[in-house]
């Protein structure tokens, strides 16, 4: 009798360290959607000033339409990506095509803005300017919302790795979420450096 308790009470104490493991890598895999939300949010608010920042800078730059209209397709691009990578942000490929997308709708800003310092008349108007610092400050929060996703992943990741929790993990299906990785095209380009 007394070997049967010892026996049902060393199941009980697996099923709960079991259960415990369970309920922490859900909850980290639940910190990762929820950090992926707060990048929606600041993502979504950045795609909304897009259209109208090109609004305000089509009147100027009507020779520009190239450069106009290869902004609004990275949007577009960016906009797809997002969709796809909210579906489940543990994704590897959706949160690397979320990631090309949005360098290169940060690349297709950096040319505009670029361009827009030709035009003297759209530097000092009022839009261009609210736009830009509404833009800049969107993308500080994209930046902080991204660190704050990254470092939900790399905690669920080494929830779902570290020993012993893998095995609850690996029979639970817990699939590794993806960091989010944002680079400009600008950022991989060696720069020229000339001494003469």
């Amino acid at each position: 009798m007394t070997s049967l308790l010892i026996f049902l009470g060393i199941v009980a104490v697996i099923i709960f360290w079991a259960v415990g493991i369970y309920n922490r890598l859900v909850n980290e895999r639940n910190r990762v959607r929820n950090a992926f939300a707060q990048i929606d949010v600041q993502l979504t608010r950045r795609y909304d000033l897009i259209p109208n920042l090109v609004e305000a800078v089509k009147g100027y730059m009507k020779h520009e339409r190239e450069t106009l209209e290869a902004v609004i397709q990275a949007r577009n691009s960016a906009v797809s990506s997002l969709d796809a990578a909210k579906t489940d942000p543990a994704n590897a490929a959706a949160m690397k095509k979320l990631g090309v997308s949005e360098g290169a709708l940060s690349s297709a800003l950096g040319r505009l803005f670029a361009l827009s310092e030709s035009y003297p008349d759209l530097k000092a108007n009022q839009n261009m300017i609210q736009f830009q610092e509404e833009l800049s400050s969107t993308e500080n929060k994209v930046a902080f919302s991204r660190q704050a996703f990254n470092d939900a992943v790399l905690g669920y990741n080494n929830s779902a790795e570290n020993f012993p929790n893998n095995f609850i993990a690996g029979f639970f299906e817990f699939a590794l979420a993806s960091f989010l990785e944002i680079e400009a095209e600008e950022k991989r380009e060696v720069p020229d450096v000339s001494f003469t």
